[in-house]
């Protein structure tokens, strides 16, 4: 319902598109943050290392020992997401390109996991202490494919907060910096003080 001021102008809440693409946003942020870091937490890659028996051992590599962009940009997300309640104006746009950039970012870390077998020699490589060792028969998960996925989501908050960020809210004014304006306003004290000065002058205070 509409409020009339002591202006007379017309009042109206905020839209509530406003506050639905906010929340949009922020579990955009949350479930994509959540793929990633869930996701490189599994196995990426496996395969088999020739033993120095003739024998064959299994290795495997997880996402963080693939690649470590995944984890470190969607770290990145999530302090976007927050960033974005204390700054406004274009300040909140640079967020929100920050925030597409690191979902892009994520996206192109798990398509390095899906490629490389840098890491997964590696791994062979300290299974058999030699350091010439080589992965063979390399199968890729699918977990790095549920990464790109919540690369994919925080790029589309990063979106929204460019295309809608702008008319959300943002942190109250108790949390801001006093203005200047406050700095300058006199202290109880310095008007108590005053007074008394008036009446020594012999002055009525209340005129």
């Amino acid at each position: 319902m509409r409020a009339v001021g002591d202006t007379g102008r017309v009042s109206s809440p905020a839209p509530k598109t406003d506050r639905r693409s906010l929340v949009l946003m922020l579990l955009l942020t949350a479930v994509g943050a959540l793929l990633v870091l869930t996701s490189v937490g599994r196995t990426w890659a496996e395969g088999v290392v020739a033993g120095t028996a003739g024998g064959r051992l299994a290795v495997s590599a997880t996402g963080s020992r693939l690649t470590g962009l995944p984890t470190g940009l969607a770290l990145t997300g999530l302090a976007a997401a927050v960033a974005v309640f204390a700054v406004r104006g274009a300040a909140r746009t640079a967020v929100g390109v920050l925030a597409v950039l690191a979902g892009l970012g994520v996206v192109a870390g798990a398509v390095i996991g899906v490629t490389d077998t840098a890491g997964l020699d590696a791994e062979a490589a300290g299974r058999l202490a030699l350091a010439g060792a080589q992965a063979e028969q390399i199968s890729r998960t699918l977990w790095p494919w549920v990464a790109a996925a919540g690369g994919v989501l925080l790029a589309l908050a990063g979106l929204l907060t460019v295309r809608s960020g702008r008319g959300w809210p943002a942190m109250g004014a108790r949390y801001e910096a006093p203005t200047a304006k406050a700095a300058a306003r006199p202290r109880p004290t310095d008007r108590s003080a005053e007074l008394w000065k008036a009446l020594d002058r012999g002055e009525d205070p209340t005129d």
